[in-house]
């Protein structure tokens, strides 16, 4: 008896985008042609379906240094979501018991300046 295949087939994720998630997009057509450029950074404008196949597609904003370009008509197996969680890891795991600070990202430093400023405020004044 031959040994029996232990793939599985590749799932695609079915996410449903709302306007103003940040994605990962890849324009497949530049990817396989070994182009530069193929991969960036969009906030979702709208969502809408093709009249013509039914499939549900995405309005993104490009979202670049060089000027912010709209596309059109994104087909939803070429994003990904970009979870906060991701953006957020170094304030998350920044070491705030550490006393030197250059340890920490500038993240952090910035988080925790912001947060004891905050706090300062509503602290009452030391007495001397």
């Amino acid at each position: 008896m031959a040994p029996q295949s232990q793939t599985q087939p590749a799932v695609r994720p079915q996410t449903r985008y709302l306007k103003g998630d940040l994605v990962l997009f890849r324009d497949v057509e530049k990817f396989w042609l070994g182009q530069p450029g193929h991969t960036f950074i969009g906030r979702v404008e709208r969502s809408w379906t093709n009249i013509h196949n039914h499939r549900l597609l995405y309005d993104l904003m490009e979202l670049n240094v060089n000027g912010n370009r709209a596309r059109g008509g994104i087909d939803p197996d070429y994003m990904r979501p970009l979870p906060p969680a991701d953006a957020m890891h170094d304030i998350d795991t920044a070491p705030l018991n550490e006393p030197d600070t250059g340890a920490m990202t500038p993240a952090a430093v910035a988080w925790l300046r912001q947060h004891l400023a905050q706090h300062a405020s509503s602290m009452p004044s030391r007495r001397v």
